[in-house]
């Protein structure tokens, strides 16, 4: 069942998981001179073409404004493909990434003076933080839009693997504009995010799910409330010889906890094993937002 309307604990997951990516970026990547990847890499580009190039510069950082510019076509993809909450959660996303990224200073000395491990903290920061945005239905824009978008139509897509294919474009024109060292490091980084914004998006995990119940209700419970198909069958317990019945089903790993707590109510007594990663084709309903 689809809900139309944001929780303020998803509020608060979008709002957090925006300070902390963009926080992460200018406290650990801009420093080091590198590159985010997506929109806001692009924007990033934008902001030091017009610096050392056009001679332009601002008391803030202006990237997070030209980021929002940049995502205004994807807003309409957005209102069109996906939903008006998704919509609205972007948004919001993207004006606290926007102020996040003008407010935050960016350090005149980077906080860790090594590059690599500025790539792995902004890399494993970053990427909770947008996961955080992901895993409360919403997006930081960008390639998360796209990747969203993508995952729920196509098989053997997710918002990590959309976001680095996408950047094949940045990182080329960092190397062209910039230099080969500061693209390379900036891939390394990208993939370390891209890594675990997928981990911790559990709208993008897929688990499968075994129950072992004597309670009749549990089916119906799932079909009706989750919508989420169940195959089903008599079984025995070998040490008692008493019947129950075994449900299969598939859902995603943001599911789990609410339907497993569903199923104790029902049934305390309910035997449930619950595997991560499930592989899964057929009529499945992938549910990312």
């Amino acid at each position: 069942m689809k809900n139309n309307s944001y929780s303020p604990k998803q509020i608060l997951g979008i709002v957090l998981g925006s300070m902390i990516f963009a926080t992460s970026v200018n406290l650990f990547i801009t420093p080091m001179g590198l590159y985010n990847g997506g929109f806001i890499g692009i924007a990033q580009i934008i902001r030091t073409c017009l610096k050392n190039f056009a001679n332009i510069s601002f008391d803030f950082d202006i990237a997070g404004f030209i980021n929002v510019l940049l995502n205004i076509p994807l807003f309409i993809l957005s209102y069109n493909k996906i939903s008006r909450r998704f919509l609205l959660g972007t948004f919001i996303s993207l004006i606290v990434q926007s102020l996040t990224f003008s407010l935050v200073p960016i350090p005149d000395v980077p906080l860790v003076n090594d590059i690599i491990a500025s790539i792995v903290f902004g890399g494993i920061i970053g990427g909770f933080g947008v996961g955080m945005i992901l895993s409360s239905n919403a997006s930081g824009g960008g390639p998360d839009i796209i990747g969203v978008y993508a995952a729920s139509n196509w098989k053997n897509f997710s918002v990590g693997k959309v976001f680095l294919i996408l950047n094949i474009f940045v990182y080329s024109l960092c190397a062209y504009l910039f230099n080969f060292e500061t693209a390379a490091y900036s891939i390394i980084y990208v993939a370390i995010f891209s890594y675990f914004t997928d981990k911790c998006h559990k709208q993008n995990i897929d688990m499968n799910m075994m129950i072992f119940t004597k309670h009749p209700e549990v089916k119906k419970m799932v079909l009706n409330k989750y919508g989420r198909g169940v195959t089903y069958w008599k079984g025995y317990g070998a040490y008692t010889d008493s019947q129950m019945e075994v449900l299969v089903i598939v859902c995603n790993k943001f599911e789990v906890e609410s339907i497993r707590k569903e199923i104790i109510h029902l049934d305390e007594h309910a035997f449930v094993i619950v595997n991560e990663g499930a592989k899964v084709s057929g009529g499945y309903e992938k549910r990312l937002v």
